[in-house]
């Protein structure tokens, strides 16, 4: 369950600045009532990606470098094949915070709740 004023998105355009948008495969808004074509990083909680076999360089490297770079305070890789990791933004760059554990992945911050991952 997400808080209060919160609100899960699927594959929002994210816009960056500038020109540059990115389309997470899933962001959990830190406001609610979304209803525009894009939002802006600075109303992301968290940003995730799905990792598959066409995206993984982009995914690993060039989107979290982004996201790091437009401040959205939480970036949720998730490996199809390995596991997932949240990262905490600080000090400018994503450190890891959580890191899955057979098939689930759970976390305090910035909500507390568990993934399962299985599914």
């Amino acid at each position: 369950m997400l808080p209060a004023g919160t609100e899960l998105l699927p594959g929002v355009n994210v816009r960056l600045g500038g020109q540059r948008l990115l389309i997470p495969d899933f962001v959990v808004m830190n406001r609610s009532g979304h209803s525009g074509l894009y939002c802006q990083a600075q109303d992301l909680l968290l940003a995730a990606e799905i990792v598959s076999p066409s995206s993984r360089v982009q995914d690993r490297v060039l989107k979290r470098r982004l996201y790091a770079e437009a401040g959205v305070p939480f970036y949720l890789l998730v490996e199809t094949d390995g596991p997932a990791v949240l990262f905490e933004l600080a000090d400018g760059e994503y450190r890891e915070s959580a890191r899955s554990e057979g098939g689930k992945l759970t976390f305090s911050q910035p909500f507390a709740a568990t993934l399962d991952l299985t599914r």
